[in-house]
């Protein structure tokens, strides 16, 4: 007689949480002040505009895009703003800051449009390892937003968890 295999996880109920498929799928891009200073340390105003002028803003199209400067330059705020207003249009997404902090912001954007009452009195798995470095930031954010509602929360792969939360029977 055969013996019959039962896949005791599929059977458990458990909702797993993959924070992989909330990263931003679009391309990256960096745009670098640094690149239009003069001498790499001042920003000339009529310099600056003219050289956003030359610039070919479709490059950028439907890309989520990072406004920073790596260069040890003080750079006037509108010069963040005259740059965001150029990539508004054409971009995906503007941010200020480095690339990591671009995917950052977008995974926390991503994640605060799941909606809790999905999570209702489930028992829920926040996946803990995958192909993606996932930031800190994003297993916080997920607790926060899903403790209020779901049965348990714990942390890893199914077949083997660690225990985050769970609900106290009234």
């Amino acid at each position: 007689m055969a013996e019959l295999f039962v896949n005791k996880v599929a059977e458990s109920g458990l909702i797993t949480l993959d924070l992989e498929k909330y990263m931003s799928q679009q391309p990256r891009k960096v745009f670098d002040l640094k690149d239009h200073l003069f001498m790499g340390l001042i920003l000339k105003e009529k310099d600056f505009r003219a050289a956003l002028l030359q610039i070919n803003w479709n490059d950028y199209k439907d890309c989520d895009v990072a406004i920073t400067c790596s260069a040890d330059a003080i750079i006037p705020m509108w010069a963040y703003m005259l740059v965001a207003s150029y990539l508004e249009p054409v971009a995906h997404a503007v941010v200020f800051g480095t690339e990591e902090q671009l995917v950052k912001t977008q995974l926390l954007k991503n994640l605060d449009a799941i909606n809790p009452a999905d999570f209702e009195n489930q028992r829920v798995v926040v996946k803990g390892c995958g192909e993606v470095a996932i930031p800190e930031e994003a297993y916080v954010s997920v607790t926060h937003k899903l403790r209020g509602v779901a049965k348990s929360i714990m942390y890893g792969e199914p077949c083997s968890t660690v225990p985050i939360y769970k609900k106290k029977a009234n």
